[in-house]
């Protein structure tokens, strides 16, 4: 072994390791592999940051920003609503919102996809009276595995195609994923609408929505109170009878952790309260308490500005400027319509993987000043907050109850990357373009598919022309683009060439074959397949792809063997993670909705992990045959 091998397996495995741990963002990490790569002398300088450039990492850019024409043109919810049955019965719903999905996601962004598709599945769940969860785990997984169809349906497939580019010969084309790909998310999407009783019924829907878990609430005790005056344990079978309980109490802007049962309550004080959504209205208005954030508008709107411009300076700028980067002011119009009558609103919506919102809090982004909205409630796995409930730092998977108008509550949601849970009708902006990103997205795919044009440029022209005709903003054509995961990308790859430059691919393949695989190419394949699909259940999908292909690429060399089959091995194992709601954002993004713990996903993902391995094997060997 090499000085050079032995730096670069000592930076994988702690890139590696980093990735499990999850301490750090995986852009982050993947940086700094790169820039240890290169003071460690195995890359250049002068090529370190070549990885931009590359042509999987332009076709990703690209296609998140096609993908966010769709979306905000209202092309794919026509498609929905034209493609959902109204009154069938759950197998028929979910064979056609999960076969919906992986469709979706064969051509756009499978988080965006996800998103559309949310508010529907949660409007099948409420209308058979279905846990929540039961029905978004099989559209969660439906859409991840109809990533792996064609090439720009996820990352991983795109960076797949550039491996093989680099070997000497052309990139994947648009459908060479197709006949395994698609055999896998046609079986795999059976199996999850058949089996969706392996989905633990963490909460149970009723005719009004949905139960997403316990919020966290504060509760103000005011002078007409029946509680004011009396002691906890005086009162705590009148709160076990409305179904919530007293976790916290603030007095004097105090708060105090699980108060003792001697303690009085005072007119003024702030409960925290921990209750499930449909019984806060029943506890307020038997116990004569008030919502903290709805009756302190005013009060709170000044402290919260105060807040916010007294923040520590690494918070400041973030908590004075909104998601477009203006400069956030108190929007004095919106106050004004509210008073005057407009609808008030309480909404659910759950934080993206990918929101701008994770480590902030209501404060930090100035909620009510600028879009007038009151955070009443929110909900996180179980786990309860020590901090007030305007200072509660949000993180992906979160639930907020908010309190607006509809289009304040829609404005907040689109800024910061959260989806709207509560029944929502299914708006067409523009019929006119809908109908261009639908054509401009069709022209992109057929300039690939066909081979018209290089995949990069085909959909760079198709970015151009959205910018062009407007069904992307220009203004909104970088915010589009998930920066992280691009530069996640462009930072591997150049790791990913000093593997294969310096040996290292091969010699790590080769002790995998001699000790593992014994030289037998059919089980090397095997190998390869499950490895990837581990690492992607505990780490970035993009990323397992990345570190996986120079040693697909080395274990076919070391038996002589075609590459590409262990190429196409690693593509759908990257697209498997379904055992932890950290292998893929999807997983994450049903965290909070389906009330889910983080073991609850293996119960219907190791079976169909399983269930991918026996499918996609034969089907490798066939169509790629060694």
């Amino acid at each position: 072994m090499t000085t050079a091998q032995s730096i670069i397996i000592l930076i994988l495995l702690v890139t590696i390791g980093m990735f499990l741990w999850g301490r750090w963002r995986h852009d982050m990490v993947a940086l700094a592999a790169l820039l240890a790569c290169v003071l460690g002398g195995v890359i250049e300088p002068a090529i370190a940051f070549n990885g931009f450039g590359h042509p999987a990492v332009i076709t990703v850019a690209c296609v998140l920003v096609l993908s966010a024409g769709l979306q905000s043109s209202g092309a794919v919810d026509v498609l929905a609503r034209h493609a959902m049955p109204k009154n069938a019965g759950l197998i028929v719903s979910m064979a056609a919102l999960v076969g919906m999905g992986a469709l979706l996601s064969g051509f756009m962004n499978n988080v965006g996809a996800l998103a559309l598709l949310m508010p529907v599945a949660l409007q099948v769940a409420n209308r058979l009276d279905v846990p929540p969860g039961q029905v978004l785990m099989p559209l969660a997984f439906g859409t991840i595995l109809g990533g792996m169809t064609t090439m720009i349906g996820t990352p991983p497939n795109l960076i797949v195609s550039g491996f093989r580019a680099q070997q000497g010969g052309s990139g994947f084309g648009m459908f060479d994923f197709t006949p395994v790909g698609l055999a896998v998310a046609l079986t795999g999407c059976v199996f999850v609408v058949l089996a969706w009783r392996l989905v633990p019924a963490r909460k149970q829907a009723d005719t009004e929505g949905f139960e997403t878990g316990a919020y966290l609430t504060e509760a103000r005790v005011t002078e007409k109170s029946k509680i004011a005056d009396k002691r906890l344990y005086d009162i705590e079978n009148e709160f076990d009878d409305s179904g919530a309980q007293i976790v916290g109490l603030i007095r004097n802007n105090v708060k105090i952790n699980a108060p003792s049962g001697g303690r009085v309550i005072r007119a003024g004080d702030i409960l925290v309260l921990e209750a499930e959504v449909d019984s806060l209205g029943t506890v307020l208005s038997a116990l004569g308490l008030e919502l903290e954030e709805s009756v302190t508008v005013e009060k709170v709107a000044k402290s919260e500005q105060d807040d916010a411009e007294n923040l520590p300076t690494d918070q400041e700028e973030n908590s004075q400027t909104g998601a477009s980067g203006e400069k956030a002011t108190p929007d004095k119009t919106q106050d004004t319509k509210s008073a005057s009558g407009e609808d008030i609103v309480f909404m659910e919506l759950v934080v993206r993987p990918e929101s701008n919102l994770q480590g902030r809090s209501a404060t930090n982004i100035m909620l009510r000043s600028r879009y007038s909205l009151n955070l009443l409630a929110v909900s996180r796995d179980g786990n309860r907050s020590k901090s007030r409930l305007r200072n509660f730092r949000m993180q992906a998977g979160d639930l907020l109850l908010l309190q607006g108008t509809s289009e304040s509550v829609l404005e907040f949601a689109s800024d910061y990357g959260c989806v709207p849970l509560a029944k929502r009708e299914l708006k067409i902006p523009d019929k006119r373009q809908a109908t261009l990103a639908g054509i401009i997205m069709l022209a992109a795919v057929a300039g690939a598919a066909f081979g018209l044009l290089p995949a990069a440029i085909s959909f760079a022209m198709g970015v151009l022309a959205s910018m062009v005709f407007k069904t992307v903003p220009p203004r909104s054509v970088y915010a589009a683009i998930d920066w992280p995961v691009i530069v996640l990308l462009a930072a591997l790859i150049p790791v990913a060439g000093a593997m294969e430059a310096t040996g290292t691919a091969a010699l790590i393949a080769g002790v995998l074959m001699e000790y593992v695989a014994r030289g037998d190419a059919v089980v090397a394949l095997a190998m390869v397949l499950i490895i990837t699909m581990f690492l992607s259940d505990l780490m970035n999908n993009a990323a397992t792809a990345a570190v996986m292909c120079p040693i697909a690429i080395g274990a076919a060399m070391s038996l002589n063997v075609n590459a590409d089959s262990f190429l196409m091995a690693v593509a759908i194992g990257a697209s498997c993670a379904f055992l932890t709601p950290i292998g893929h954002q999807n997983n994450t993004l049903i965290l909070g909705p389906g009330g889910f713990k983080f073991g609850d996903y293996w119960r219907l993902g190791l079976p169909l992990e399983l269930l991918v391995v026996v499918v996609a094997m034969p089907l490798l060997l066939v169509f790629w045959p060694l």
